[in-house]
């Protein structure tokens, strides 16, 4: 009975370390697919600038070490910030606000979490002694969000909102933290937001963005 009970909570606890509490619950007492709609939410996506190209550089340990203190650091000020980390794809964090439980401040929180990550890369270098740096990007609307998957689920959003922060960050400047301008209508006049101008984004067309600064006061 020990064993059965031991079994119990490790299956728990896996099935959490992959979906946020409030779905692995409701997965359990309805398998059925889980698909929900968010009208507020914030997207960031922060990417370690050049990591792909240190992979050629240094030994496959070193590189995984690197990064998994890096992606540790940034799990860390998720659960600091109470927010929702959606996935790593290769050295790209992708984290949000808003859900599965609503949040009124979303954007400010995501925002805390970018300067937040900023502030924790300076504590990392490369093994030849470079200073890591990350490229983030923010925008804020309506995503879907849902599980998919059989044997292994994964918790995942959908939607233009995703699309758009995904473009704030791969066409962002590094060492800087992108906005889009509806993010910038949540922060205006509680953050430092520096216009960068209009840049093209694919699908999109010419979008203006923001880079944000610290807080005022």
């Amino acid at each position: 009975m020990n064993n059965y009970w031991k079994r119990k909570s490790k299956q728990r606890s896996c099935f959490l370390n992959i979906l946020p509490e409030t779905i692995a619950t409701r997965l359990k007492q309805d398998p059925q697919r889980i698909a929900d709609g968010f009208a507020e939410v914030t997207v960031l996506f922060g990417d370690i600038v050049n990591f792909t190209s240190l992979s050629s550089q240094i030994s496959p340990q070193a590189l995984v070490e690197s990064l998994n203190q890096i992606i540790s650091a940034f799990d860390q000020l998720t659960e600091t910030y109470h927010l929702e980390k959606i996935k790593t794809i290769g050295d790209c964090y992708m984290v949000v606000a808003g859900l599965p439980d609503p949040c009124p401040n979303h954007a400010q929180v995501i925002a805390e979490m970018a300067l937040a990550m900023q502030e924790c890369i300076q504590q990392f270098s490369t093994p030849m002694g470079t200073p890591f740096q990350i490229r983030i990007g923010i925008n804020s609307g309506p995503v879907v969000a849902g599980v998919i998957g059989r044997k292994k689920f994964i918790y995942d959003l959908w939607g233009d909102t995703v699309n758009v922060a995904s473009r704030m960050e791969s066409q962002g400047i590094p060492g800087k933290i992108q906005v889009s301008s509806s993010t910038a209508s949540y922060l205006q006049g509680l953050y430092q937001l520096e216009r960068r101008g209009e840049i093209e984004v694919k699908g999109k067309g010419p979008m203006e963005t923001f880079l944000l600064g610290g807080r005022f006061g």
